[in-house]
């Protein structure tokens, strides 16, 4: 299995313990930078679009295997296929976010809970539902 990433997240989010859980819990706007190599497969990319955007989490602990949910020792222990947890066995991250804007190979985003440099792997839209 060969993964690569096509490009990586610009944003104002530089500490994971400061990150948002959720992009609608005050995650900042945010730029996706693509690899030029990457800019034919964005062309129909535009403002307004709900996008699915899956990236690696690069800082994630891949031992982890059950977690307490949002970290809150109150609630039972749960598996992480169960959970959100950025820390599971294959990290990838599912960001649902709008575009605001397309530049070049630059697309910025409302919302974006990833911190600044992680790695993204795709991006795919949104289908059959309104937000």
């Amino acid at each position: 299995m060969k993964l690569q990433p096509i490009g990586h997240v610009k944003s104002s989010l530089t500490d994971r313990s400061q990150a948002p859980k959720q992009g609608d819990e005050g995650a900042p706007d945010a730029w996706i930078v693509f690899a030029p190599e990457f800019a034919r497969a964005m062309t129909e990319l535009a403002a307004g679009q709900d996008v699915l955007v899956l990236t690696w989490l690069d800082q994630a602990d891949r031992s982890v295997l059950a977690v307490h949910p949002r970290s809150d020792p109150a609630r039972p222990e749960t598996g992480v296929f169960s959970t959100r947890s950025p820390d599971r066995p294959n990290p990838i991250g599912l960001h649902r976010v709008r575009i605001l804007a397309v530049d070049g190979v630059k697309v910025h985003v409302a919302h974006l809970e990833a911190i600044d440099g992680t790695p993204v792997v795709d991006v795919k839209p949104v289908l059959g539902t309104e937000r």
